[in-house]
């Protein structure tokens, strides 16, 4: 068999890179003749670059799954289901919430989950002995300077999402708004409060920068209620002051539902001159022993329970997966019909200026609503 030689598209991440390097070199191994290399994009070149592009230069792409009802509209990868019944099977018995459901839309399979993730509590352990259940505990925390969280733009938007579904506030449920306005306006509120007793450069921060704040300073803040995972930073020897992990507060209760799934899953151009090898690959990798093994030691966030359950994968990583895995069973999965990508850019300008001051929550209520009516025309 003549060489083969596959490009894949990733994220800028140790957590999204690494892993994807490492398996295939292991996988070249078990075939001769297969090159599979990786270019890695930022992570807003990862939210914004439209797959379209992507799959024309690229064999395998690591996608995130609010793409995909743009994807099934125009046929750029290639479907998943069908191919391989058994392994699609096991795969989708083993998501780590909806991970895996995430990549289906109108019956398909575009992607499979490889990277689980959804906004939990993180935590200095040598700051705070225990992270607080419900949002009383976390305003009282941040009153006394020990509270930050990332509130750019996309993640100010998933933290209004994910307090809303907390309090089991219908979100994008009707096709003339987005919530109901009190809903809406009670979530803000409460957003708002807590800001003003937040460094305001939480504003400018995601949660890589919230993390790098707390594990690499000794007076980093002590706690964030909400913050997109990364075991990283649990794991020895990553950072001067190894961060904790643990589920999400509760608003009203002590029940961590609601935050909104994230995580990435491994896709197939649908122009690739090498299908065969493409599927098997990815199909791998999204399988129970890759993600228990290599992809967790080499620094990967797995999206297969067989992973979360695993002694070995605890243990490398502070107990960040038993920690954690209450907030991502509840997680909620965002809407991603076509159209939705231009909702998420609008609605996170929309509610960070309100957050900076610069509109009033009843201004920020109807903004939202205008732009979720554009979205779904």
């Amino acid at each position: 068999m003549a060489d083969v030689k596959l490009r894949g598209m990733t994220w800028a991440h140790a957590r999204g890179f690494d892993p994807m390097v490492a398996t295939s070199a292991a996988y070249a191994e078990t075939h001769p003749g297969v090159t599979i290399t990786w270019e890695k994009r930022t992570l807003q070149a990862f939210a914004d670059r439209p797959i379209s592009e992507m799959a024309e230069t690229y064999d395998l792409m690591v996608i995130d799954h609010p793409h995909v009802g743009e994807v099934a509209k125009q046929g750029n990868l290639l479907v998943l289901d069908g191919l391989r019944d058994a392994e699609m099977a096991a795969i989708a018995a083993g998501s780590v919430g909806l991970s895996h459901p995430s990549y289906e839309f109108e019956g398909r399979q575009w992607a499979l989950p490889i990277d689980a993730a959804t906004p939990v509590a993180c935590l200095r352990p040598d700051r705070l002995d225990r992270a607080p259940r419900r949002w009383s505990e976390v305003l009282a925390l941040a009153r006394v300077g020990q509270v930050a969280f990332a509130l750019i733009p996309i993640n100010a938007l998933m933290t209004f999402f994910g307090m809303a579904r907390n309090l089991d506030y219908p979100v994008a449920e009707e096709p003339d708004r987005l919530m109901v306005a009190h809903h809406a306006a009670r979530v803000l509120d409460l957003m708002r409060e807590i800001v003003a007793l937040m460094d305001p450069r939480c504003l400018t921060l995601d949660p890589i920068g919230i993390y790098d704040w707390m594990g690499n300073h000794a007076d980093g803040p002590a706690y964030s209620p909400f913050g997109y995972g990364y075991t990283n930073y649990s794991r020895a020897g990553f950072c001067p002051f190894p961060l904790s992990f643990r589920d999400a507060p509760g608003i009203d209760a002590d029940t961590p539902r609601g935050t909104v799934l994230g995580g990435t899953g491994i896709a197939v151009s649908a122009f690739t001159k090498h299908r065969e090898i493409a599927v098997d690959y990815a199909f791998w990798i999204a399988g129970a022993e890759c993600q228990k093994g290599l992809y967790t030691a080499s620094g990967g966030q797995p999206g297969h329970a067989a992973a979360w359950e695993d002694d070995a994968c605890n243990v490398l990583t502070d107990d960040f997966f038993r920690n954690t895995r209450s907030t991502l069973q509840s997680s909620w999965l965002r809407p991603r019909f076509d159209g939705y990508l231009a909702l998420q850019d609008q609605a996170g300008e929309i509610v960070h200026a309100c957050l900076l001051g610069e509109a009033t929550v009843p201004a920020t209520v109807d903004a939202l609503d205008a732009a979720y009516r554009r979205s779904r025309a």
